[in-house]
């Protein structure tokens, strides 16, 4: 299963991003070999608007089933939502300990948006 992670660097060692549509960049894990790609997403990082939407698509064009970060406002999650995607928030640690957890099934997720829209 491809899972996507938030993260502050580009390797499984990196810590989560708890910001979703700004997080510096999307490691995309597959669970069973845990090979990864990182997805660059400075071009959301200062976006004025739109970001979570933005960086939902390009995870959902790499074929996430699963997103784990901390926070995901409210358009990024209906734009998840509508895709299948399911959303893990509150997640912390680095990106191989997210995953891990996920294994582990000890990931909650999400039913609603856990923080505010970007105005």
């Amino acid at each position: 299963m491809k899972i996507a992670v938030t993260a502050k660097g580009k390797e499984l060692s990196s810590p989560v991003d708890p910001r979703f549509g700004r997080a510096a960049h999307i490691l995309i894990v597959d669970s069973e070999t845990m090979d990864f790609v990182a997805l660059d997403n400075s071009g959301n990082v200062n976006a004025l608007k739109g970001a979570g939407i933005q960086a939902a698509t390009m995870i959902c064009e790499q074929g996430a089933e699963v997103l784990l970060t901390g926070y995901c406002g409210p358009n990024a999650f209906r734009t998840l939502e509508a895709a299948g995607i399911k959303v893990g928030s509150d997640t912390t640690g680095t990106v191989a300990e997210a995953v891990d957890n996920f294994k582990r099934g000890a990931v909650r997720f999400s039913e609603a948006a856990n923080a505010e829209g970007h105005w």
